[in-house]
C-alpha cells in the first residue's frame, strides 16, 4: 500500500437514535471518523458493449484503525466531496490489519 496514493479526506459517519424534546426517537448522522483515503471511482455497468445502467460509485481504500474496523455497512455512509455515499461493502483485506476498503454508491437527493 502507498501512503502517498492517500490524498482526499472522508468523514464516516454513524447512524444514531437520538429522543427529541418531545421524547420521540429521531435517526440522526453524527460525524464518526475523519481520515484519508485513495479514492477510485467507477460510473457505469455495462453488459457487453450496453451500458445497463448509469450509477456514480466509488470504492475508498484506507489504512486500517481500531475504529474503521468497528465500520459495517449497515449504519454507517461516508461523506466525500460534499456528496453522501452509501457503503454496499466493506474488503477487510485478509484481516492482515493493513488497510479497509469500502466499496461505495452515490446517494441520490
Amino acid at each position: 500500500m502507498k501512503i502517498g496514493r492517500m490524498n482526499e479526506r472522508i468523514t464516516f459517519q454513524k447512524n444514531e437514535i437520538v429522543t427529541d424534546q418531545y421524547k420521540n426517537r429521531v435517526p440522526v448522522w453524527n460525524d464518526y471518523f475523519s481520515c484519508w483515503a485513495y479514492a477510485s471511482t467507477y460510473t457505469t455497468n455495462e453488459d457487453g458493449n450496453v451500458v445497463i445502467s448509469e450509477e456514480e460509485s466509488i470504492t475508498f481504500q484506507v489504512r486500517y484503525c481500531p475504529e474503521l474496523a468497528a465500520v459495517t455497512s449497515t449504519g454507517y455512509r461516508i461523506l466525500f466531496h460534499d456528496a453522501v455515499y452509501n457503503i454496499r461493502s466493506v474488503d477487510r483485506m485478509n484481516y492482515q490489519k493493513q488497510e479497509l476498503r469500502f466499496a461505495c454508491r452515490k446517494e441520490k437527493r
